[in-house]
């Protein structure tokens, strides 16, 4: 067991990298030698990388895939997915392809607020309280305008603040509640600071107006945006569903609008439905240098937003028409943060023709639909293993260290067999034996 470690932060890499070797891996070189394997040959844009984040060792990749056909607002776009699940990108664009052909998909941005809240404790009457909040609520804004300044110029900026009593919930916890527009940015730093200088002037201004004792517990930005939403659908007679895998139009139609309400009623089965959406939602998100992880909890908080989990897509058939989207909500910012600094992100925005946050908002949403629309078209008609297995069936062989021959004989091998871990590892090892003898 290694000991504790005073001041790591504070070695260079080589010996970070040194210290992990000693005291983790038996097989040093081997180490070593895959950590290295990762760096990037441009020593500036190792260094680049290297300052993203802390305690820095080297680079952890994930492939970048392309998703071509999505029409989206009778605009073409070939989306750019980051994302290690096999089948996931050849889903979105079989989607693609699939409404290409039926119209495309349609996009809106509904609201693009965001929020923030201070956090207090207030031991006082909360009529006095809320009598001086409306005496200084001007003046909180208007201490901000160093802050808000270029982004006011540019449309943006706090839109209002509110006071909320919550000491119901907990005793003597009330918040200041801001709502806000970042425009293009996602505005995480923006909003943090501003809600850091209403505390200052709240409790500032506190101390000689107010009776009873204000306490700042935290100024912090809110990941749920129920009011930054957006919301794709694609739609089309139910007679043009009709395709390769869809002899029955009608049946398809019924059995897909069944497993959306099964979905809205069953969170067991809500929630794998919905990290469907999320396969192509934090996919796109993650290739345009976006924080997937503030968008997932907000997302499935949305999906919980009426008290019970449930499906973010929705699906409709009326008048012989079949209907099926989503509508949720994404903070998103094309400018700033890694969307300037790292070059694959810049390439993907140059990709999606340097997108303002609200394109980006509809690209993502229409993202997620496609993929919740691809899995749940197999799970109707010939089950999810079918064609998620034959995407699998390249890791399985790599597991196995099969070679470039091996790989070609076998995908032509499973074009008409059934792919398993096992029938894979089976086929594998009857390839070598013929080979052998």
């Amino acid at each position: 067991m290694p000991n504790a470690i005073s001041g790591f932060s504070k070695l260079s890499k080589s010996e970070k990298i040194e210290w992990l070797l000693d005291n983790y891996f038996e097989d040093k070189k081997s180490a070593r030698s895959l950590v290295t394997q990762y760096w990037n040959s441009d020593e500036k844009l190792q260094s680049l990388h290297d300052e993203f984040i802390e305690n820095t060792i080297t680079n952890y990749y994930l492939p970048l895939g392309i998703a071509p056909n999505f029409l989206i607002n009778n605009k073409l776009y070939t989306v750019p997915m980051a994302i290690e699940e096999s089948s996931v990108v050849a889903a979105a664009s079989k989607a693609a392809k699939f409404w290409l052909e039926r119209g495309g998909f349609k996009a809106e941005v509904i609201s693009t607020e965001k929020i923030g809240q201070v956090h207090f404790n207030y031991d006082g009457d909360f009529e006095a309280l809320y009598q001086f909040f409306e005496t200084v609520k001007t003046k909180l804004i208007s201490d901000c305008k160093g802050i808000t300044k270029n982004m006011e110029r540019r449309g943006g900026g706090i839109i209002n603040i509110e006071l909320k009593d919550k000491s119901t919930d907990l005793k003597d916890y009330y918040q200041l509640h801001a709502t806000f527009e970042t425009l293009d940015a996602m505005g995480a730093n923006f909003i943090n600071s501003c809600l850091e200088q209403f505390a200052k002037t709240f409790k500032g201004e506190a101390e000689t107006k107010l009776e009873g004792n204000i306490d700042i517990i935290m100024c912090i930005l809110s990941n749920y945006v129920p009011n930054c939403l957006v919301k794709a659908e694609v739609s089309c007679p139910i007679a043009d569903l009709k395709s390769k895998d869809i002899s029955d139009p009608k049946l398809f139609a019924e059995k897909f609008s069944q497993a959306i309400n099964i979905a809205k009623v069953e969170p067991y089965r809500a929630v794998t439905h919905n990290k469907g959406a999320m396969n192509g939602i934090d996919a796109v998100i993650l290739a345009t240098g976006n924080d997937f992880r503030a968008v997932e909890a907000g997302v499935h908080a949305y999906a919980a937003k009426d008290g019970k989990y449930s499906s973010l897509t929705h699906c409709s058939i009326e008048n012989d028409n079949f209907k099926f989207w989503i509508e949720i909500p994404l903070a998103l910012g094309t400018v700033g943060g890694l969307t300037s600094l790292h070059p694959l992100v810049k390439f993907c925005m140059e990709l999606l023709e340097k997108p303002t946050s609200r394109d980006l908002m509809q690209i993502v949403a229409v993202a997620g639909l496609a993929q919740n629309f691809g899995a749940v078209k197999s799970l109707t008609t010939t089950g999810i293993q079918q064609g998620h297995m034959k995407m699998h069936l390249m890791n399985i062989l790599n597991q196995n260290q099969a070679t470039k021959a091996e790989k070609a004989t076998l995908v032509e091998h499973f074009k008409t067999n059934v792919v398993t871990h096992s029938a894979v590892e089976e086929a594998l090892r009857d390839l070598r034996m013929t080979i052998d003898n």
